[in-house]
């Protein structure tokens, strides 16, 4: 493991319980988890942090990988003295549970995957991005990123929710958003997913357009012991547009879950 980054991270419930890893999207940090944590924290010793080049977190020299900021959270654990761990993980959270998962199979024991791919669908964007941000910062592209994570109905019900958002960008160092970009443009996880072994709940976002539901079918159809969940009326934060939804499908799958079903739908 070659110098991997300190992680800012909170570590609250029972120390004797089994440790659950949350990993957040680009851009946003630990609380993007707050809706969540009330109900897990009493069951797991959970462990949430935020990646490299984020808020509170080392931001070492760019660009950046997924097997980067994967060891970077292996280091962490291995920290804690913790052998064994299940995790979820959002957008690039779920590309680094992807990597995990099949990186080290034997130490991860359940996997939830939300609002997230494999392999992305063009570079260009993510070169674009990358280089806006080297240029203007991430306040100048705030508004533009957090338009997607959530359904028009949502922003125009839950203003606020979306301007704490909107901050978390801001807060976001340029640098590290911008070689946390580059990860993304760079990952290509397709080829790893059949290794994978612990029982998987991918989810998607009715209404996501960063990552669609077929981005997330095709996970679920590589992955052997996975099942897939599509949460109706949300985009990409589906976590924080219906909290109760995911939090309730991430219990289901963490406590009892051995066989998820092929495919559901959730509603709201």
């Amino acid at each position: 493991m070659a110098n991997p980054a300190k992680l800012y991270h909170e570590l609250e419930g029972p120390e004797d319980a089994p440790l659950l890893v949350m990993a957040n999207s680009l851009g946003t940090d630990l609380r993007m988890w707050d809706e969540q944590a009330p109900e897990l924290r009493l069951r797991f010793r959970l462990l949430r942090y935020n990646h490299r080049g984020h808020e509170g977190s080392e931001e070492p020299p760019g660009p950046y990988s997924i097997a980067d900021l994967g060891e970077d959270i292996l280091a962490l654990v291995d920290e804690l003295g913790v052998e064994h761990f299940s995790f979820v993980g959002l957008s690039i959270g779920g590309m680094v549970g992807m990597w995990l998962a099949s990186e080290v199979p034997e130490r991860v024991e359940r996997l939830a995957l939300c609002c997230t791919t494999a392999r992305m669908s063009s570079k260009e964007p993510w070169d674009e991005r990358a280089a806006n941000v080297r240029w203007a910062g991430t306040a100048s592209i705030a508004a533009t990123v957090v338009e997607r994570w959530f359904t028009p109905a949502f922003r125009e019900a839950a203003p606020e929710t979306v301007q704490r958002a909107e901050d978390m960008v801001r807060r976001t160092p340029d640098e590290g958003y911008a070689a946390c970009c580059e990860a993304i443009r760079d990952m290509d996880l397709s080829g790893r997913l059949g290794s994978i072994t612990a029982p998987a709940l991918v989810v998607a976002g009715e209404e996501d357009q960063a990552t669609p539901p077929d981005h997330a079918a095709l996970i679920r159809d590589s992955i052997p012991d996975s099942g897939m969940t599509v949460v109706q009326d949300a985009a990409h934060l589906a976590n924080v547009e219906r909290p109760e939804t995911v939090t309730s499908l991430l219990l289901d799958h963490l406590d009892h879950l051995d066989h998820p079903d092929p495919v559901t739908k959730a509603s709201p």
